[in-house]
């Protein structure tokens, strides 16, 4: 026996009704909310039950990954692909998500090849490519394996079944919104055929320990599509990066069961493909000016990597009556709350100044870490005074002015003492606690007057 059920979901937030309404009152969004249909089976056999186990009981399995063959990679991952992981890879379109995957594809099954005398096959679904188009990709990228079967499907019944014959190493689904399951009357790329489709290729990963690679499509506001079900299900959530106008890309890890998160992996788009970054440093710092106003280095973390990112700020009179704040990479409220400290704290006149603020590569800086740098920038805009270029910033700004201590202070100057950089502005208590200053000389600031008054005429 089968029974219907018929409600109304929010194809933004996931709000389900049993009504339909114009606006969907959990996100505001009008016209979202759609009609769906799910089938629920009515069964009065009686359902299998999982075994209790103590937890003394169970004992530690050693945790083996598989290397992708591309460090930078491997970083975000936590260490590698771990059997039975299910990632799920969102980002722009054209940004380079499919083209990583069959680089990595490729790697796997040549590091199998090279390790044993038997084969893997890796298993690439695409629901938004015919074979003919992914073959286009693989020649430009050099790739031309038989260990990689390609599968045009989008009835997720059919591709469970295809990969318990072939008994893939690993499988690439392109895109899950792309792909649904008969036992819902809804439209593919509906809530509901998402968190299915993904449900049921979750349980085939666990039961197999089978990794599976989900490719996700974003939505106008940057997040991923379905809404953020998919990244309740998945074990590691990565997030694709980067700027048309640059050739770099930034793999952000979001979430992570087997590793850290906040890891973030650089690569360069090229017409080979996408090439690893090592040192994103330098990458950052390659085209970085010298002796002009309002450019400053910081020392930020990503994860456990310390990076140096350049900051650049132009501070103008305006010429209308409401001056412009505009800034890129960092958050809005936080650029403006660090000018408000500056006019209290420092006597600085900027409420009839247009301030524009901007981070360097298209990276996005959400630790309080830069906000020295950040405020150095801006003082050496407004008293077109340069900031000599071999200096690093790093320090969190309260809003009586004090300059607090951060995390991981000796990683950030030994990164900067590497590139070579020959002065640190940091904040007190953290030069006190200093065991090594790596050969560079460093100030210390117990609040932002004394770096302000740094920065004079």
């Amino acid at each position: 026996m089968s029974k219907d059920k018929t409600f109304y979901q929010c194809q933004v937030c996931g709000y389900s009704t049993p009504k339909w309404l114009g606006r969907c009152p959990d996100c505001n969004t009008w016209g979202s909310l759609v009609e769906e249909r799910q089938t629920k089976k009515i069964s009065k056999q009686s359902l299998s039950q999982s075994r209790l186990v103590s937890l003394s009981d169970i004992s530690k399995a050693e945790e083996e990954r598989k290397s992708t063959g591309i460090k930078e990679f491997d970083r975000v991952l936590g260490g590698g692909i771990v059997d039975g992981a299910v990632v799920l890879i969102g980002g722009d379109p054209g940004i380079g998500k499919s083209t990583l995957l069959l680089q990595v594809l490729a790697n796997i099954v040549d590091s199998s090849l090279k390790r044993s005398d038997h084969s893997q096959i890796a298993l690439y679904v695409s629901g938004e490519e015919s074979p003919e188009q992914i073959k286009i990709r693989a020649e430009r990228l050099s790739i031309n394996s038989s260990e990689i079967v390609l599968y045009s499907e989008t009835l997720i019944e059919n591709i469970i079944n295809t990969s318990q014959k072939l008994h893939p190493s690993i499988i690439v689904i392109d895109s899950i919104q792309t792909v649904y399951t008969e036992e819902i009357t809804s439209a593919p790329g509906s809530v509901s055929q998402i968190r299915e489709s993904a449900s049921k290729l979750m349980q085939y990963a666990k039961r197999t320990a089978t990794p599976i690679f989900l490719v996700g499509h974003v939505t106008k506001e940057g997040a991923i599509a379905g809404p953020r079900v998919l990244e309740h299900l998945v074990d590691v959530v990565l997030y694709f990066e980067g700027d048309r106008g640059h050739s770099y890309r930034i793999i952000r890890t979001v979430k992570n069961r087997f590793g850290s998160t906040n890891e973030i992996g650089v690569f360069n788009m090229t017409d080979s493909g996408l090439v690893e970054i090592s040192n994103p440093s330098e990458l950052f710092l390659s085209e970085r000016p010298t002796d002009v106003t309002g450019s400053t280095v910081i020392a930020s973390i990503e994860g456990t990597r310390p990076l140096l990112i350049e900051i650049q700020a132009l501070v103008s009179p305006t010429t209308f009556g409401m001056p412009r704040r505009t800034c890129m990479g960092i958050d809005f409220n936080r650029l403006n709350l660090l000018v408000a400290i500056l006019e209290k704290r420092a006597s600085l006149q900027l409420g009839n100044m247009d301030i524009f603020l901007n981070i360097v590569g298209g990276l996005k800086i959400v630790e309080p870490a830069a906000d020295l740098g950040i405020i150095a920038s801006l003082v050496s805009s407004f008293r077109e005074v340069p900031i000599d270029p071999t200096t690093v910033f790093f320090g969190e700004v309260g809003l009586t002015g004090e300059v607090r201590a951060v995390s991981m202070a000796e990683q950030r100057l030994k990164e900067a003492a590497k590139i070579g950089f020959k002065k640190a502005v940091i904040p007190y208590s953290n030069k006190e606690r200093l065991r090594n200053d790596f050969g560079l000389r460093i100030d210390g600031f117990r609040n932002i007057e004394g770096l302000v008054e740094l920065i004079k005429f």
